[in-house]
């Protein structure tokens, strides 16, 4: 076999939209390579994936919270109930791991804590290190969400165990529930702005402790303010894999959530995660390259058919761009640009 010829994609995709598991792992493995040519392989699997008959719209949901609040054993409890639901959903589950500051490896320990049945087709499990990103999610996960919008129908991501101001997963998920668990704090904890304000549901999960009672009401008693000042009222789950509390009602609300517009759901996405990959790889001067060729990156991307493609041009106009800006400015300026 010729380990050089190009991947068959048309195939991968095919096999994939079937639930083909290894097939879907390796256009995962694609849509996560950063070598540029894997940017052009990645923008034709989606242009043939956005003509395919068979070709899906995931809502995605993300799962968030501090360490331990029981995210992945939710998770496991939720996809049994998701997979039989009479709609016959497909179900794909991207979990964050943390890596090591050290070594830059990770366990990837949250499959573990999923059972997921073992001849079922219809669902997918993928790790992700968090490379040691700050936001919560990994600089892969929204490639690999690009790809699974059109495989499968729900798309749970779980966070990494994220503090206060690790809010990346409302760039990524249509709906954000944020568990808890019982003493997770007071009411002056509940109100700080940060990771409080992104989320669309709440969990209070373990909700079979004796402590859950005082932070479900303290809970309660906060979000009432807060909609009174917000004009929002979010609900409040709670849940418990021990008792099996609330986690019925979760799945069923999960698989009733509808999917945004195309245009308008991944559009928002790419515009962010393409502002992201700017100020990665080029810093202040690729944002100030950016303001300079468009007011700002949603319009730039719509001069293009893919992130990829848009990403590519980018890169060719920005290096133009930047030699020229840099000719015609001081010492001091650039150092302030590029600092």
């Amino acid at each position: 076999m010729d380990k050089t010829a190009p991947p068959d994609l048309s195939a991968w995709i095919e096999r994939a939209l079937h639930f083909e598991k290894w097939s879907i792992a390796k256009l995962i493995s694609l849509f996560e390579d950063a070598r540029p040519e894997a940017s052009k392989q990645r923008h034709e699997v989606i242009t043939q994936l956005r003509q395919h008959p068979k070709a899906r719209s995931a809502t995605f949901v993300g799962l968030t919270g501090t360490p331990g609040a029981g995210k992945s054993s939710l998770v496991g409890a939720l996809v049994p109930k998701l997979l039989s639901h009479p709609r016959q959903l497909s179900l794909a589950i991207l979990a964050i791991d943390p890596s090591s500051p050290l070594t830059g490896g990770a366990v990837l320990g949250d499959r573990t804590r999923v059972k997921l049945p073992p001849k079922e087709k219809r669902v997918f499990f993928r790790s992700q290190s968090s490379d040691q990103d700050l936001g919560g999610l990994s600089r892969n996960t929204f490639q690999v969400c690009r790809l699974l919008y059109w495989l499968f129908d729900i798309v749970l991501i779980e966070t990494v165990g994220i503090g206060q101001s690790e809010i990346s997963i409302r760039h990524a998920a249509d709906h954000v529930y944020l568990l808890l668990q019982p003493l997770a704090g007071d009411e002056l904890q509940f109100i700080k702005a940060g990771i409080m304000e992104i989320p669309d549901a709440f969990v209070l999960h373990k909700a079979d402790a004796p402590e859950a009672s005082k932070t479900y009401h303290t809970l309660k008693a906060t979000l009432g303010l807060l909609q009174h000042a917000q004009g929002t009222a979010r609900k409040i789950h709670r849940t418990s894999i021990v008792t099996q509390q609330g986690i019925d009602d979760l799945a069923a609300e999960i698989a009733s959530l509808q999917t945004p517009p195309l245009h308008a759901a991944m559009l928002q996405r790419e515009a962010y995660a393409f502002q992201r990959w700017i100020l990665d790889r080029y810093g202040r001067l690729g944002l100030e390259a950016l303001t300079q060729q468009q007011d700002d990156s949603t319009r730039f991307l719509r001069g293009y058919d893919s992130l990829d493609q848009a990403q590519e041009a980018f890169a060719s106009y920005f290096w133009d761009w930047a030699s020229a800006c840099l000719l015609s400015r001081s010492d001091k300026e650039i150092v302030q640009i590029t600092t």
